[in-house]
C-alpha cells in the first residue's frame, strides 16, 4: 500500500542490492528515469550521512542510481557500505563527498509526535492529522511527510502524499 513496485532487471548486485525498489506513487513523474532523487535514496542519505546533489545523482550512470535505490541501508553495517559506496562514486566524479549530521533520534522514527511543521502544512492543505494516523506510517512515510513539508519546491507533492497514505479527509481535496 502506497508505493509503486519497480523491478530492477539485470542490475548488477555490486551494492547488495534487492530485487525491488519502493517508490512513492507522488514519485510516479521521474521514478522511471530516476531523474531525481527518489524519497527512499534520501531516506538512505540522511539514515548514511552523505549529502548527494542533484548534479551529482544526474552524473551517476543509470545502472549506478538503480544500485543505490537498491542497496540496503538499515544496520549499522549497511549504513557503513552505502556510505562507502556512494562516495566512491561521488570521489569518481572528481568532487569530495560533503558530511550530513545523522540525527541520532529522527522524527521520522518516532510514532508518538507529529513534527510541528508537518501538522502546520496539513493545515495549510486543508487537513488535519492524528497522533493515531501519524504512528501507522512506516518510518519512510513519515520522512517523506517530514522532507514534503520543509521542501518549499515540493510542497505541491505533500497533498498527494497524504492522499496515497490514505491520510486526505477529502480525497477530492
Amino acid at each position: 500500500m502506497g508505493f509503486l513496485l519497480k523491478v530492477a532487471s539485470g542490475f548488477p548486485d555490486q551494492l547488495g542490492a534487492s530485487p525491488m525498489s519502493e517508490f512513492f506513487q507522488f514519485e510516479a513523474d521521474f521514478t522511471d528515469s530516476l531523474r531525481c532523487i527518489p524519497m527512499s535514496v534520501r531516506y538512505k542519505l540522511d539514515s548514511c550521512g552523505l549529502k548527494l546533489k542533484l548534479h551529482q545523482w544526474n552524473r551517476f550512470t543509470a545502472v549506478e542510481r538503480q544500485q543505490l535505490v537498491d542497496a540496503p541501508c538499515s544496520s549499522e553495517a549497511e549504513r557503513a557500505a552505502y556510505r562507502t559506496n556512494l562516495g566512491a562514486l561521488i570521489q569518481a566524479q572528481g568532487e569530495s563527498p560533503t558530511d550530513l549530521a545523522v540525527d541520532p533520534q529522527p522524527a521520522w522514527l518516532n510514532a508518538d509526535q507529529i513534527p510541528e511543521e508537518v501538522q502546520a502544512q496539513a493545515t495549510t492543505v486543508g487537513q488535519e492529522l492524528s497522533l493515531n494516523q501519524w504512528a501507522g506510517l512506516s518510518p519512510l512515510q513519515r520522512f517523506a511527510l517530514i522532507k514534503l513539508s520543509r521542501s518549499q519546491h515540493e510542497n505541491s507533492n505533500f497533498l498527494p502524499a497524504l492522499r496515497e497514505f490514505n491520510l486526505a479527509s477529502d480525497p477530492t481535496q
